[in-house]
């Protein structure tokens, strides 16, 4: 089965309408197994957190999302723990923060890209020589 490791700026675009939430929304409605690390509900709830402080959603439509977040059909077949070394090693060769690192250890383990929108995350993942197959960015998922 063909499959993706989700990160959290796709998991928001499920759940507020900016650019790029049709396709993020298409990988909810295809035949895909998706699977991200724990750490995409936290990035995403505080996503959202930020987007309710801002004022872009009020309160209702937060906590609406954050259920509809918990209920996302995302496998998580590794713990944080398990990630941690891979994820700090890819973190130091990248030159890129860890928490990002997490989703393309999660990547290199189980064999599926990651989906981002993250447009500096994929441009500089896509410049590495061995790892440059391991991510697609949102726009190009049709």
């Amino acid at each position: 089965m063909i499959g993706y490791v989700v990160d959290a700026s796709v998991a928001v675009k499920w759940l507020v309408t900016e650019p790029f939430s049709d396709q993020a929304v298409r990988l909810l409605d295809a035949d895909l197994t998706l699977i991200a690390p724990e750490l995409l509900f936290a990035e995403a709830a505080n996503a959202l957190w930020a987007l309710c402080r801002r004022g872009d959603i009020d309160k209702a439509d937060f906590a609406e999302a954050i259920e509809v977040l918990k209920a996302a059909p995302v496998a998580r077949p590794a713990s944080m723990r398990q990630l941690t070394a891979s994820a700090s090693r890819l973190a130091i060769d990248l030159g890129h923060p860890v928490y990002d690192c997490f989703y393309l250890a999660l990547s290199v383990q189980e064999h599926y890209p990651v989906v981002t929108a993250d447009r500096r995350f994929h441009d500089l993942v896509r410049a590495h020589p061995y790892l440059a197959d391991r991510i697609i960015h949102l726009q190009d998922i049709r």
